[in-house]
């Protein structure tokens, strides 16, 4: 069996799915609750079972209560609590053949077998006709789906977001950056539309033979700060957390736990972020995401805003 990784789905013993939230799942699964059991939720799976989504805050505090051994950075589910585990590039026909909108847009996209799938409600059968899309792209596959998504947009086989859509994505992200610098970091991102009415965004996962990814560990906290730096690389930009490697003389690298600032600035361009500095190792980390919203927290390209300015 093939590595658990980012953006899978586990459901375990009791019935609970979980989204995979790390790449260090050797020993236990690094996720977050999402969906549980409940007679009166709105979601009914296949067979005719109901279930209800948890939000954020909810998730850690069942996992304090029910499992308290398993509370960390993320849930740390141990292997033998697991009875399933859903991939989404395994289960993507599947999804397409129940879904005509996600078999539209994997149409449009058209990218290598295995290189694409969709996670979320979809992939555990808790969907809906109207329930967004959240797809999954792996490896070197990104880049090819946001050329494929242009490509798409011109064609008029998928559409862009409006402007009254873009609105409800920032009040959702509710970002430390004004509306108009987060729109337009976020429209060269390549990595959101609608098909046929229905939002979908475009999620990046390593390839197996990224692999390992990330260790989700916290280093010591330094304090916050504030730094401007120049990205030396961007490969892993999209990847949770986004990861930016940089030319500065005492931090090397900036991570984004949070979705809002992934992809949010290239390789050669000139930033500014602000965050919390962490010490792994003989190296310094700027973390930007420390808490749910992250307030006073943000990443922003220089370049990008001297250029459109």
């Amino acid at each position: 069996m093939n590595p658990v990784r980012l953006r899978d789905f586990v459901r375990d013993i009791h019935g609970w799915y979980y989204a995979v939230a790390a790449y260090d799942n050797h020993t236990t699964v690094g996720s977050v609750l999402r969906y549980i059991p409940d007679p009166a939720g709105d979601r009914v799976d296949t067979v005719g079972n109901r279930y209800r989504k948890v939000e954020f805050e909810e998730a850690y505090r069942l996992i304090e209560k029910h499992h308290p051994d398993w509370v960390g950075l993320v849930h740390r589910i141990p292997k033998h609590a697991i009875a399933a585990v859903l991939k989404p590039d395994e289960h993507i026909e599947t999804i397409a053949t129940r879904y005509p909108k996600v078999a539209k847009l994997v149409r449009a996209l058209h990218l290598p077998p295995c290189s694409f799938g969709v996670t979320g409600s979809l992939l555990c059968g808790l969907g809906s006709e109207s329930s967004d899309i959240d797809g999954v792209v792996y490896g070197s596959a990104f880049r090819h789906a946001q050329k494929q998504l242009v490509r798409s947009i011109q064609e008029g086989t998928v559409e862009e977001l409006d402007e009254e859509l873009w609105k409800t994505v920032y009040k959702k992200r509710n970002p430390d950056i004004s509306y108009d610098e987060f729109i337009l970091h976020e429209k060269r991102k390549l990595n959101r539309g609608q098909v046929d009415g229905t939002y979908f965004d475009l999620l990046y996962t390593r390839a197996y033979h990224d692999l390992p990814g990330f260790t989700m560990k916290k280093g010591e906290v330094l304090g916050k700060r504030v730094i401007e730096a120049i990205v030396t690389d961007d490969q892993f930009a999209f990847d949770s957390p986004a990861i930016y490697e940089i030319d500065h003389p005492d931090i090397s690298r900036i991570l984004s736990f949070t979705h809002t600032y992934t992809g949010q600035a290239s390789a050669g361009e000139q930033i500014q972020a602000q965050g919390i500095v962490e010490q792994h190792g003989n190296e310094q980390w700027l973390v930007v995401g420390t808490t749910r919203e992250a307030k006073g927290e943000f990443i922003r390209s220089l370049t990008l805003l001297e250029q459109e300015g």
